[in-house]
């Protein structure tokens, strides 16, 4: 039998970094899957570049599970590594080294590694793989999966997102939203500033107020304890403008980001700067008319999972676990989870590993944590055979 560190080994051996294809380990999967009877479907990006892959084992029946993952890898670029990122490494320590060990691949090969024996076990409700691209930029191959899922399929009866949770069942998650900002000014000479508007100048009143609403929604009271930052976040993560030291501005961006709770929602956050753009902008063009402030979206919306409707999958969850009292929890980060609960799905996420290694150089995944995922999923098998 292939073991998930076979797998895993297999899988950190693709560069699926986002800007780069993931049609290799889409075959490798497909084959692999084709070797023990299950047959798999792509549902590819509008280029062909990149592909989702969905497989069912077992019947064609209501109430199954589906494992959902990314293959996803966000760059190395600029990190430190002590071992090539794409070549799983053990180092003796107890830990296996290598860009996506823990975010997400250990997940799909400890999924993998039990197809052969969900065969042999004559499952009567399915387990369904669901193996989405482009989630590290956005999250944006899961929705035609999922469409393709719920039009193709009998209704699941719940939906465990694998993201690293050191196997923590995890009921929440933030939203996410990305946009770019971009102010028009009106050049001059610097030593002519009443001629002028500066577009740095503009923007860094907008990077203020941005702060000042997260600002705002802590002091009102708008906190949900789950999460280890409370509240919605907003954040400026990139900003560019300007000609020369001596020239005001005509031209300044940035890009931004709201993180926001569940109960607070990305319309009614970004509504606060919406508006002080607006009468900023409209106050700026009484004196310039050429001024503009436009906020565009970068990627849509990734909608918050809420702790709501997943009790199916919370029981089942924790009839899989090593600790069946572990307690559950939320995060801040964003996930797929949102867009299976946004279908109708039942949906928590639980994983192997944790966040707190993924993303970073030198990546990793703990053994123990990827033994928990194995035996997570052979009691997955053990349950859906009854």
């Amino acid at each position: 039998m292939t073991t998930s560190r076979d797998l895993l080994a297999n899988l950190v051996g693709f560069d699926t970094v986002s800007r780069h294809s993931n049609l290799a380990l889409i075959d490798f999967v497909e084959h692999y899957l084709a070797s023990h009877r299950v047959p798999a479907q792509r549902i590819t990006n509008a280029d062909g570049s990149k592909a989702n892959l969905l497989a069912r084992v077992g019947p064609a029946v209501e109430g199954g599970v589906v494992l959902s993952g990314h293959t996803d890898v966000v760059p190395v670029d600029g990190q430190p590594w002590r071992s090539d990122p794409f070549t799983l490494t053990d180092r003796q320590d107890g830990r296996l080294y290598g860009r996506g060990s823990c975010d997400m691949k250990g997940f799909l090969a400890c999924a993998l590694a039990r197809v052969p024996e969900w065969q042999a076990l004559d499952l009567k409700r399915p387990i369904y793989l669901a193996f989405s691209y482009d989630e590290e930029i956005g999250c944006l191959g899961a929705p035609a999966m999922i469409e393709r899922l719920m039009a193709d399929e009998p209704l699941p009866g719940a939906v465990i997102i694998g993201e690293p949770t050191s196997m923590q069942p995890v009921v929440a998650q933030k939203g996410i939203t990305t946009m770019r900002t971009t102010v028009t000014g009106r050049e001059s000479h610097s030593s002519q500033i009443n001629q002028g508007v500066s577009a740095i100048h503009v923007a860094a009143k907008l990077v203020t107020r941005i702060e000042g609403i997260m600002q705002e929604l802590v002091d009102e009271g708008a906190l949900e304890k789950v999460f280890n930052v409370q509240h919605s976040s907003l954040h400026v993560g990139l900003i560019e403008g300007g000609t020369a030291i001596n020239i005001m501005a005509r031209h300044c961006q940035f890009d931004w980001e709201i993180r926001h709770l569940p109960s607070d929602g990305f319309e009614a956050v970004f509504a606060r700067f919406d508006r002080y753009a607006k009468t900023l902008e409209a106050e700026l063009q009484k004196r310039a008319p050429e001024i503009r402030i436009v906020t565009e979206q970068l990627v849509d919306t990734v909608p918050a999972l809420a702790d709501r409707d997943n009790a199916p999958a919370i029981a089942l969850c924790r009839e899989l676990l090593d600790d069946p009292s572990v307690d559950t929890g939320g995060v801040a980060y964003a996930t797929e989870g949102g867009q299976f609960q946004r279908a109708g799905l039942p949906t928590i996420v639980c994983g192997p590993g944790s966040i707190a290694q993924a993303h970073q150089p030198d990546e990793y995944i703990e053994i123990s944590q990827l033994e928990a995922g194995d035996r997570f999923m052979q009691r997955l098998g053990e349950r859906m055979a009854c």
